[in-house]
């Protein structure tokens, strides 16, 4: 079967059929095509040209309802205290080229051990948690190759 759009999210359908789930990793979540086998075992092309969330409804008939789980992993919940350093924070993920979350008073990104001791040595208050990376912003800037081979060309040399 082929998902190609979010119908809807699992709470507010409440289907009356079988529910099945789809397990997916927050950088799944945003790619364009992938192919995965449900919790239950089934064959499924996601096609949604439209970044997943938790509970997403992909996939719906008489006898099935297809939604998304994604699954926790480790990240780093950055603490903020005042809108300079939210900026200053931005800027730094931003150069980074990661994805991030922004709430209120801290923001989200994957964990990465480069990060964050960096940010550590800038001051920010970081603390390391395990949650679902949902709702995030995008970064556009490089295509997702997880082969974390940009760790080594750190640009340290500024002087402030």
């Amino acid at each position: 079967m082929i998902a190609e759009k979010i119908i809807g999210k699992l709470s507010e359908l409440s289907p009356n059929v079988e529910v099945d789930t789809v397990e997916l990793d927050w950088f799944e979540a945003e790619k364009k095509r992938i192919r995965k086998t449900t919790v239950g075992g089934r064959e499924i092309g996601i096609a949604v040209d439209e970044t997943l969330s938790d509970g997403d409804v992909i996939y719906l008939d008489d006898k099935l309802c297809v939604a998304v789980k994604l699954t926790s992993c480790p990240l780093i919940k950055i603490n903020v205290h005042t809108m300079q350093e939210m900026g200053r924070l931005c800027f730094e993920i931003g150069n980074r080229h990661l994805s991030l979350k922004i709430s209120e008073d801290n923001v989200l990104i994957p964990h990465d051990e480069p990060t964050e001791k960096h940010l550590k040595n800038l001051g920010f208050d970081c603390e390391e948690i395990i949650d679902k990376f949902d709702d995030f912003i995008v970064c556009k800037a490089h295509g997702h190759s997880h082969s974390h081979a940009h760790e080594h060309e750190h640009h340290h040399g500024h002087s402030h």
